[in-house]
Order: structure tokens, then C-alpha cells, then sequence
């Protein structure tokens, strides 16, 4: 009976400590949503991108993602530490300009582990259905109470035509 015990006791601290290793298995993160956010307001546009945990990762984990930069030139890389009570991960990338329509950018996401092993990749596109010249060209209010910007409202009336925002390359 007790070297049954010892044998069941030795299984179960064994399928337990298995349980917290990742050696492979299901990828820890789904892509669950993708976009461009265009903010007419403040006159930029971001890429969004939205996960959800699908298992769990060890704590000290991190999400890389690499967006293509729609301006031409390296990507806009931003590094996020997952945590491990929270289910949802949202990348926003820095403002992006030159988004052009039906055009697929890329977006690369690595999930690395504390000690930097990697514990998923992933690959998509993102799409937008508007070009980004039809955002102004410069931010239509500003400060925390949304006060007209004066470089736009010239005596705090609106212009006849608003310029829009050009690509720079």
C-alpha cells in the first residue's frame, strides 16, 4: 500500500511539474482581431492588433511585434510583458503615415519566454479599406480638452476646405 502511494504521489508531482513546462504544444496566443485605427481628431493613424490567451506562459514572458512600415524603411518594433492574469493582449504600433488602401502590410508577432526562448510565431496582414490622405493633415483640436487647434480654426472658425494629410515619400 505505501509503495503504491509513493508511485501515485511521485506521477501526480511529475504531471504537475510537466505542466509548467513549455516544450511545445498549442501557441499560447490567438490572433483574435487587426485593423488600422485612423484618429481623425488628433490626425495620425496606428495599427491594432488583438490576442487572447489561449494557454498560459510562464511569468517574464514577452510579446514582440514588428509592423511594416507603410512609409518605406525598417519596422515599427514594440516589446510588451504578458501577464499572466490577463487574457487579453492589444498591440498598438507608434503613427504610421502613407497608408494606402486594399495595400496588405505585414505584421510579425514572437512570443518569447523569460529566458528569451521563443515560444510562438505568427504572421498576418493587415488591411485597410480607406487610404490615409483622407485624415487631416495636422491634429484638429489639441490638449486634454479637445480645444480647436488654432493652426486649423483661424479665429476659431473652420476653414472652407481642410488640407489632408500627404505622404512624405
Amino acid at each position: 500500500m505505501t509503495r503504491t502511494f509513493g508511485i501515485v504521489a511521485t506521477l501526480a508531482i511529475a504531471l504537475a511539474a510537466s505542466g509548467c513546462q513549455r516544450e511545445s504544444g498549442p501557441d499560447p496566443l490567438k490572433l483574435t482581431g487587426k485593423m488600422f485605427v485612423f484618429n481623425y481628431r488628433l490626425a495620425y493613424a496606428t495599427y491594432m492588433i488583438t490576442l487572447t490567451k489561449a494557454e498560459a506562459v510562464p511569468e517574464g514572458s514577452v510579446v514582440v511585434a514588428r509592423f511594416e512600415n507603410p512609409a518605406g524603411g525598417d519596422a515599427l518594433t514594440i516589446e510588451r510583458k504578458l501577464f499572466p492574469k490577463l487574457d487579453k493582449v492589444v498591440l498598438e504600433s507608434p503613427d504610421v503615415t502613407c497608408v494606402k488602401k486594399d495595400r496588405p502590410y505585414t505584421v510579425s508577432i514572437e512570443v518569447t519566454g523569460p529566458e528569451g526562448q521563443s515560444l510562438q510565431k505568427l504572421e498576418t496582414t493587415v488591411v485597410s479599406d480607406v487610404d490615409q490622405d483622407i485624415m487631416p493633415a495636422k491634429p484638429l483640436v489639441e490638449g486634454p480638452a479637445y480645444d480647436k487647434n488654432p493652426a486649423v480654426f483661424s479665429g476659431g472658425k473652420a476653414p472652407a476646405h481642410f488640407e489632408t494629410a500627404k505622404c512624405p515619400v
